[in-house]
């Protein structure tokens, strides 16, 4: 996916005539402390809550401010994990998208990424989830698919957390069964370390001492 696609039109943006009470109100309106100043369709830059908070006339206008000016976007075409690490290194509530003249289009606010990663990760599906650890060298997501897909099940969503000066690493798998007891035997079977599971039948989360206790009796 990239930025345009993503694009909020119900946010307008602000323009250096406009008062900040008007600023105020509409930030307050649409839950975000960030607006982009545009000049017909020339972006300027951002306006944020605390460019105001030492103001105490409301009807200043944008313009006669002494702004920080910060000025980030992204381009129209550039992918969404460069939206998303705005947002992040930026403390941003919403991200200007620009075209290739750096014409404003419009903003991506925060509640579209919250919007975009629920699908990503099929949070709205019914399903179980295991959390995996395992060393970065033996990441092969294909045979983790391979052994939810030998219990006729899919992985719907995944995603992997690394750890500073470590070896390690966490996935996740988001699965299309509620049931994932069978799933998880095989993940120990081939020695996977689970760290947790989600949303399955068995509560008392037992599988390493059902497991056990099959070898024990298959070793007999």
């Amino acid at each position: 996916m990239i930025a345009i696609e993503l694009i909020a039109n119900a946010i307008p943006p602000v323009h250096t005539s406009d008062p900040i009470q008007k600023v105020y109100d509409r930030m307050v309106e649409f839950r975000v402390r960030h607006l982009p100043i545009v000049n017909e369709e020339q972006f300027l830059g951002l306006i944020a809550e605390d460019d105001m908070v030492n103001e105490s006339d409301m009807q200043v206008p944008v313009g006669a401010l002494a702004l920080s000016l910060v000025n980030p976007y992204v381009l129209e075409d550039q992918h969404i994990y460069d939206v998303i690490r705005l947002f992040y290194e930026r403390q941003l509530t919403i991200v200007p998208v620009l075209d290739a003249k750096h014409n404003y289009l419009g903003m991506i606010s925060i509640n579209a990424i919250t919007e975009y990663f629920a699908k990503i990760t099929a949070v709205s599906q019914p399903g179980g989830i295991i959390v995996l650890e395992i060393n970065n060298k033996n990441n092969s997501l294909a045979h983790m698919s391979q052994i939810v897909e030998s219990d006729n099940a899919q992985v719907l969503s995944s995603y992997v957390q690394t750890f500073p000066d470590s070896t390690r690493m966490e996935v996740t798998l988001k699965i299309n069964k509620q049931d994932i007891s069978t799933i998880v035997a095989t993940f120990l079977r081939y020695e996977y370390d689970i760290k947790a599971t989600f949303n399955h039948t068995d509560n008392n989360d037992n599988a390493r001492d059902r497991y056990d206790s099959l070898m024990n009796y298959l070793n007999l």
